[in-house]
């Protein structure tokens, strides 16, 4: 089992060593949208952007996937450690039977002590195991993502992307604004509720 566990742990390694690969190849691909929006080909800029976002969530893919294996790994440590315990207390159980024949206290006092410290030991790796499975969102890259991205891009290295929006971007973009400022509103309200 221990073989197992090595494996869950060396797989985890590298589905974050993948996760940084993509960062890395997501920083590559915003450099190459940045250099097509210079020259202006917004046609080579949308392919280069899309690539970012793919990148990008491909990276959190990978950590979301060696998070899951973390998340067995430590299932796995915990079984791998209850044996061991259950092990040990069975040999504990012989040593108290033998120290309670012959009355030493002393000896009775050492076998408690070490019973105890198993016991915080798998305390620690349950906590470990349980830190390990915080759940994750899943991300998806829809097409208005690739026109931030851009014009983000853009903005940061002070160039005028001169791509048309479609007429409905611009009313959502006002409908999120309208709706921000309602959830302001509300947020006033509840704080005000509170405090009464």
């Amino acid at each position: 089992m221990e073989k197992h566990l090595f494996n869950l742990k060396f797989a985890s390694k590298e589905l974050e060593r993948n996760s940084r690969k993509s960062e890395k190849d997501e920083k590559t691909e915003k450099l190459k949208l940045k250099k097509a929006i210079e020259k202006g080909n917004l046609e080579g800029a949308r392919i280069h952007a899309e690539n970012a976002i793919r990148q990008k969530n491909q990276a959190l893919n990978y950590l979301r996937m060696s998070a899951r294996i973390d998340a067995v790994a430590s299932r796995v440590q915990t079984a791998v450690t209850t044996k061991r315990v259950t092990q040990s207390l069975g040999g504990v159980t012989k040593a108290m039977d033998s120290a309670m024949k012959s009355m030493n206290l002393e000896k009775i006092s050492q076998i408690m002590d070490k019973f105890e410290k198993q016991f915080e030991d798998l305390d620690v790796q349950t906590q470990t195991m349980e830190s390990a499975m915080s759940s994750t969102t899943t991300i998806t890259a829809p097409e208005n993502q690739v026109d931030q991205l851009m014009q983000q891009v853009a903005d940061e290295a002070g160039l005028e992307l001169n791509m048309a929006l479609p007429s409905g971007e611009v009313g959502s973009i006002g409908t999120a604004t309208a709706a921000s400022t309602e959830q302001d509103d509300l947020s006033k309200r509840l704080a005000q509720l509170r405090q009464m």
